[in-house]
């Protein structure tokens, strides 16, 4: 049986993947690389560090599977989507840090551009709304503030990537500069109707289409690779995937109305809207699902910049706790929130609010208040988040929701999952498989290998799944959810 190994390049660390043909897990290790913040409100990454931890990571897989590496049949990557890094063209080497996500450098940028009229013109060809979160308006201010790099790019010496481009460049010695549609979409550089960069939004926002990677299929060939010679022979990239649609791929959510929600740094809920592209009307962006053979899927997207992120934050930054292994139980031992709601609006607040400059709070606190109080407010906060974007997608696709499909680490918190049942009033269907950014890497490597013909045959993969079914009174959802909406409107 061939073997498939993927990296999963995600926000916090990088994770090589061993799956056999049925989507098993043989084997996996991880690394984690550091959180850089320059300033309030930015974030970058060292980029020369995740391409050390992607070959640390694959070294690990290596040296406990000596015999299975033989039986690899194709490398697939899934990565955390809009962080864009330039870097040098021959040698691959990055010419500043790649500049995260999460990271509201553009956001001047933003409001000038709304102010001058754009935002139907950019949601009309991207599908997205003009904001920070997307990779455009943070190369627009490295142009504009690092001329050495803007020189550069110009003359054809460094070219943009997102992650996986990166990655891909690195994996093949500066062989092959691609990117997959779908990493190409979250850039608001890229004409999802026509799947082509487009050149009014790149003079829009002065970057150069030289420097702009070839954009192929999910499931396209994308060079061959032995790793800097840790695996024995090269072998062929093949399924590289934004991370969210690969979750949404992995779950099987290959019909229109399918939805999922990966539980990570921060939330992805993405809803399977069939092959015709329609900008949303209430708050989501629409983004480009997957292509295969030709065809174009698209979903609208809901998108949530702090949920587990937002435990990190009471681990390293307030350190109320020691890990974030320990709050589900303190979330349990009290028998509410104690009126205290926590609004994670660390990076403004996205979908269905796109307010980036509100700012974290908590509120709702008195006397009586204690930690247990604090952590579990923090958790809810993950599902209040998501309720919000539900009720957002369900208007605006005019579609009746039942099921939710949920991956990602935090899945793993009964709490967390009980309480977004509760109230979301949605079934939840948890799959056990926490790495599934990796698997629909793999399962679009699956196909562009030929050991799958078609996504029918995918959906006939098994899954193991736990159920959450919503149990709290309707009463109650409704006031607990009335105190969350009153307390968004305090931090907007």
């Amino acid at each position: 049986m061939s073997l498939i190994l993927a990296i999963d390049q995600s926000t916090s660390a990088t994770k090589a993947v061993l799956f056999d043909a049925r989507g098993k897990v043989l084997d996996k290790a991880a690394k984690a690389h550091r959180q850089i913040y320059p300033q309030p409100g930015w974030v970058e990454h060292d980029a020369e560090e995740i391409w050390k931890n992607v070959l640390a990571v694959i070294r690990e897989i290596v040296s406990r599977n000596p015999k299975k590496i033989f039986r690899i049949a194709g490398l697939s990557i899934s990565n955390q989507r809009e962080t864009v890094v330039v870097f040098d063209r021959a040698t691959g080497k990055p010419l500043h840090n790649a500049i995260v996500w999460q990271c509201r450098r553009g956001a001047e940028i933003c409001r000038k551009l709304h102010a001058q009229g754009h935002k139907n013109f950019v949601r009309q060809k991207t599908g997205l709304k003009i904001d920070t979160y997307f990779s455009a308006s943070k190369l627009k201010w490295l142009v504009a503030e690092k001329p050495g790099i803007a020189a550069k790019l110009k003359s054809g010496e460094a070219v943009i990537g997102t992650i996986d481009t990166y990655l891909i460049h690195r994996l093949t010695a500066g062989k092959v500069f691609a990117t997959d549609f779908t990493n190409a979409s979250r850039t608001m550089l890229f004409d999802i109707g026509k799947l082509r960069w487009d050149e009014k939004l790149c003079r829009l926002f002065d970057v150069p289409m030289r420097a702009l990677p070839e954009a192929r299929e999910c499931s396209a060939h994308f060079g061959a690779t032995d790793a800097t010679g840790i695996l024995p022979k090269p072998i062929p990239i093949v399924g590289v995937m934004g991370d969210s649609q690969a979750s949404l791929f992995a779950q099987q959510c290959y019909q229109t109305g399918a939805a999922k929600a990966t539980f990570g740094t921060g939330t992805s809920v993405l809803l399977n809207i069939g092959g015709k592209f329609r900008p949303s009307k209430k708050g989501a962006v629409t983004a480009l699902a997957w292509v295969w053979r030709g065809k174009p899927t698209y979903a609208f997207e809901g998108i949530i910049n702090f949920s587990a992120a937002t435990i990190e934050w009471l681990k390293n930054q307030l350190g109320i706790i020691q890990s974030a292994g320990e709050v589900e139980q303190l979330a349990l031992s009290v028998k509410d929130n104690g009126g205290v709601y926590l609004i994670p609006a660390f990076a403004g607040l996205s979908a269905p609010y796109w307010a980036p400059d509100a700012r974290a709070a908590i509120v709702g606190m008195s006397g009586f208040t204690q930690r247990e109080h604090i952590v579990r407010a923090a958790q809810e906060a993950i599902a209040y988040q998501i309720r919000d974007v539900l009720d957002m997608m369900r208007a605006d696709a005019q579609v009746g929701l039942k099921t939710l499909q949920c991956d990602g680490g935090p899945t793993r918190n009964n709490f967390i999952m009980q309480f977004t049942a509760d109230l979301t009033r949605t079934e939840l269907k948890v799959s056990d498989v926490a790495e599934s950014s990796a698997l629909g890497a793999a399962m679009q490597g699956m196909l562009g290998l030929g050991i799958y013909k078609s996504l029918n045959d995918l959906a006939r993969l098994p899954r193991n799944q736990k159920l959450f079914r919503p149990q709290m009174k309707a009463a109650v959802v409704k006031k607990l959810h009335d105190g969350w909406k009153q307390a968004v409107k305090r931090v907007l």
